[in-house]
């Protein structure tokens, strides 16, 4: 895994779930409702109140610790041993109990095991891993049929949007280039043939890495982001079916300090604002994270087929 920044192993909020999306700017139900209604759908098709969930790349486990603090049996896993202990104090703090697991992403079915989680939680991870699609293909072994993964990843054109109206014009081409349109990737692929979902994997993985690299050349750090066709290419591509998707941060990843504006009211109106547009195709297709709900073979209950792409 390339190098995420996991941050220091400091002492955590004393406040359940949410601290990465608020420090963000993001409306902080966004992501976690989107979990909640995951897990009462699998709850409701299980019978079983206690599910299974692994958290990858977990960092500090903001997320873990709350789903285990509403009573579900969280592994979290990270390559990080700071993280992983950041994450139990952060479970210690608040009573709740963590099993953590140190290793990769797309070592995750040996680590855990397969058909071992209801859900699966991958946020921020494919733009680190060595290989996005070979996560992605162990989180698919790890979910169980019927169960959930979550995935939360940087968006491309997003970065291209921040560094054009910072007047950073060539940052800007060299970011977009190797996204350039093409029927492989920009396509849906609804049922598509497994040769086709294969390229489609193929060409967002390169388009990806390509990104990075070129970055790299010019001596600006970057790490790997995605279109939301690249990223749902990668999740078919693993056999996993796309249900809904939606953008996180669409005006706050645009707007220097917008997460923070000092008028209370005015934070207030903008996670308003965020929340009515995250499922709006044309803006959550420049937000600043783009966040996709997907199942392994069938969908639980009252969740929707497709993102609307």
């Amino acid at each position: 895994m390339r190098g995420k920044d996991l941050g220091q192993a400091e002492a955590p909020e004393r406040v359940i779930g949410y601290d990465v999306e608020r420090r963000r700017g993001a409306p902080p139900t966004l992501v976690a409702d989107a979990l909640d209604a995951a897990l009462a759908a699998r709850a409701a098709q299980t019978g079983r109140a206690a599910l299974d969930v692994v958290d990858v790349g977990a960092g500090t486990g903001g997320f873990a610790v709350r789903l285990a603090a509403l009573g579900h049996h969280v592994t979290v896993v990270d390559p990080s041993p700071d993280a992983l202990a950041a994450a139990r104090w952060r479970a210690a703090e608040l009573g709740v109990t963590l099993t953590a697991v140190q290793g990769e992403a797309g070592d995750l079915a040996g680590l855990v095991g397969d058909d071992a989680a209801d859900l699966v939680v991958c946020h921020n991870v494919l733009e680190y891993v060595d290989s996005p699609a070979a996560a992605m293909a162990a989180i698919a072994r790890v979910l169980r049929t019927g169960g959930t993964v979550s995935v939360l990843a940087a968006n491309v054109i997003a970065a291209v949007l921040q560094r054009a109206l910072a007047g950073r014009y060539d940052e800007a081409r060299r970011l977009l280039t190797p996204h350039s349109p093409s029927a492989a990737v920009d396509e849906p692929l609804v049922s598509a043939p497994a040769a086709v979902a294969a390229a489609a994997v193929a060409a967002a993985t390169v388009a990806a890495d390509t990104a990075a690299a070129a970055s790299a050349a010019s001596g600006v750090t970057e790490h790997r982001r995605f279109t939301l066709p690249e990223l749902t290419a990668l999740i078919e591509g693993a056999g996993l079916r796309i249900g809904e998707a939606q953008g996180i941060r669409v005006f706050g990843g645009l707007l220097l300090g917008a997460g923070a504006a000092a008028d209370p009211a005015a934070a207030d109106a903008l996670r308003e604002l965020e929340t009515a547009v995250a499922s709006y195709p044309a803006l959550r297709d420049i937000a600043a994270r783009l966040h996709v709900v997907a199942f392994r073979a069938e969908a639980p209950a009252g969740f929707s087929d497709a993102c609307g792409l």
